[in-house]
């Protein structure tokens, strides 16, 4: 809706306002890359009948302004870490990019974002190809059968437990410390019953799910593209991820008296 000389009304661009921070939020709660998250939130409010769209984003939060015809409306949303979820990212675009090329409006560009919901799989499906994936891996570091087996039990089990423990939305940094903790227990047994010809390459590949790879590699596109409070948060946060695991495979080796690949 525009007023009678063409400029957006100003329940208009407050209506483009919330959506473009909308797109953001939900960009930067999903995974998304800084760079990604402010394209897309500018591109939409363009696309949208607004004359200029500033953002800026922090570790958990994020303000947007839009500009049209001199008239300024800012909004701030908090935006706590939902997942890592590309199906959500990609959806977005798609929205943003009709947009642009007018096949959404502001109402159409609404329904849409309303509609996008995380896309998950069976929980069971995601436990076996977890523990699969890890121990294709002590297959390829050169374990025999029976390491291969122990690896996938091992990582089997500890994948559930840190879905059970996400499930109750416990802090990540307890949830990565005990899933390494309880992947470890169980792949120590190996080493104690000395189970296959070289039972700690299962030690070291059952834990391979808890390598914080999505957030590093933002981490880093970050600071590379200029976004360096964006990377140095995001950095910090997986290398506490890194040492809570690393504090609940110690922890495990402790209690079973030994220390797999270390020893």
């Amino acid at each position: 809706m525009e007023e009678p000389n063409g400029v957006l009304a100003e329940p208009v661009q407050r209506e483009i306002s919330r959506l473009a921070v909308l797109a953001g939020q939900r960009l930067l709660q999903h995974g998304a890359e800084s760079t990604l998250v402010m394209d897309v939130a500018r591109r939409l409010g363009l696309a949208l009948g607004v004359d200029s769209v500033e953002v800026s984003l922090s570790a958990s939060s994020m303000v947007l302004t839009t500009l049209s015809d001199g008239r300024c409306i800012t909004t701030t949303r908090r935006c706590q870490d939902r997942g890592i979820n590309m199906q959500v990212v990609t959806e977005i675009q798609r929205v943003c990019i009709m947009a642009e090329r007018g096949v959404l409006d502001v109402d159409g560009v609404h329904q849409r974002l309303e509609q996008i919901k995380p896309m998950r799989y069976n929980r069971y499906l995601v436990i076996v190809m977890i523990g699969l994936s890890c121990a294709s891996f002590s297959r390829l570091a050169g374990g025999d059968w029976p390491v291969f087996a122990l690896t996938f039990v091992a990582s089997a089990v500890g994948m559930f437990v840190r879905q059970e423990i996400a499930h109750c939305h416990f802090n990540p940094l307890l949830n990565f410390g005990v899933t390494a903790f309880v992947t470890t227990l169980i792949s120590g047994f190996g080493q104690v019953y000395q189970i296959g010809e070289a039972p700690f390459l299962a030690m070291a590949s059952s834990v391979l799910m808890l390598v914080p790879g999505f957030p590093l590699i933002n981490a880093i596109s970050d600071m590379v593209k200029g976004y360096s409070n964006m990377g140095i948060a995001r950095w910090t946060m997986a290398s506490l991820l890194t040492l809570s695991t690393s504090m609940g495979i110690v922890a495990a080796m402790n209690v079973l008296g030994v220390w797999g690949w270390l020893s």
